[in-house]
């Protein structure tokens, strides 16, 4: 998948338009040219090509019917082509318009004993956001149809399989196929849960060294990137137990043990996930946490600061009224400051006052208050 940056979306919310008739197929105007190509194979046979003429590829896929088929379409730029692939592989138009549409969340669909399904590959880019972009498949009795609106994505390890001849792809029909693909796409869910876990630690670690408000931002946004995964894996899995419900005819019970194996790993990634979920949710409580006890050492320190100078404000205060010794008649008041005319008094009252702050940081060290 491309970048978020780079992102050739299809149709976006703010694109569609209220009211529009059903099955309206409107294409975005940064949608890529469409790509066409055709993996033709069976057992003994493989056969990989890229065309540029619609026409062309549909030919060369009816000229092997008994050979199985991948019809990979990348880019939607083109309408008239997509038309053509409604009347020859029979499909709906409001199938269509939410091929287009490519904001769908995780479905199934069947349709005359053929399947539409919509996965959503997922990635964590390196600017710690999740980009996920949609397949959308088709199946049908000798073939795959898929539609994506990139030119690239995580769909590879399963072709350089097929190429290879590796494993049963080549040798079960098409309904495998599909499960093979959604198991790649749920497959790149694991390293990307991994890499936003790594990035919650980190996040975990900066929150003792430095809990700033940049940092409880980026919390908030992983936070929200957590919450997007969440909706997309969800309809995942019931999108999974859909396909386990079917009968026997749509769902051979030989393929039924595929599709509990990818069952299995989207409740794993549910797990996960709530698991992040949780911890993006303690980040928070940790930053609050960090913030609150930061501005207690703060609050702790300014109050010893003033309970010191509380007693000496006092006797500082208490020598700076000025109350005269001498009466007018010149008779000597005792009780009015006599040591005021004390030749060390100055020096005793600061010595008073340093004994003062000793002995009320000593008693605070003993309180264990200044640790």
């Amino acid at each position: 998948m491309t970048p978020p940056q780079n992102r050739q979306p299809g149709i976006s919310i703010l694109e569609r338009k209220v009211g529009q008739k059903p099955g309206s197929l409107i294409i975005s105007e940064k949608a890529l040219p469409p790509r066409l190509f055709l993996v033709s194979f069976d057992e003994e046979y493989y056969q990989e090509q890229e065309f540029e003429r619609y026409e062309d590829m549909f030919q060369a896929f009816i000229a092997k019917p008994l050979a199985r088929h991948w019809i990979d379409v990348r880019g939607y730029r083109n309408l008239e082509m997509l038309e053509k692939f409604m009347v020859d592989f029979q499909i709906h138009p409001l199938q269509m318009e939410d091929v287009l549409n490519d904001y769908q969340r995780p479905k199934i669909e069947e349709d005359q004993q053929r399947l539409f399904i919509i996965s959503r590959m997922l990635m964590f880019t390196p600017e710690h956001e999740v980009d996920d972009d949609q397949l959308s498949l088709f199946t049908g009795a000798n073939y795959v149809l898929t539609f994506q609106s990139d030119y690239e994505d995580c769909l590879n390890p399963l072709r350089e399989r097929i190429r290879v001849g590796k494993g049963s792809i080549r040798k079960k029909a098409p309904l495998y196929m599909a499960y093979a693909i959604m198991d790649v796409v749920l497959d790149h869910y694991f390293p990307a849960m991994a890499q936003l876990g790594e990035y919650a630690e980190e996040l975990e670690d900066c929150l003792f060294e430095n809990p700033s408000k940049e940092l409880l931002s980026k919390i908030l946004d992983l936070k929200r990137e957590v919450v997007k995964i969440r909706r997309i894996i969800w309809p995942e899995r019931d999108k999974i137990n859909e396909i386990l419900r079917m009968d026997e005819t749509l769902l051979p019970h030989d393929l039924r043990i595929y599709f509990k194996d990818i069952y299995d790993h989207a409740v794993q990634l549910i797990d996960l996930v709530d698991n992040y979920r949780e911890t993006t949710t303690s980040l928070t409580d940790l930053y609050l946490s960090n913030v609150s006890n930061r501005m207690n050492e703060v609050m702790k320190v300014l109050t010893i600061i003033s309970t010191i100078f509380i007693p000496l404000s006092f006797i500082v205060g208490l020598y700076g009224m000025n109350f005269s010794r001498q009466q007018p008649d010149g008779d000597i008041n005792p009780l009015n400051m006599p040591e005021l005319y004390q030749p060390y008094g100055y020096v005793t009252l600061l010595g008073f006052m340093g004994l003062v702050v000793i002995g009320m940081v000593y008693y605070f060290y003993r309180k264990g208050w200044l640790s």
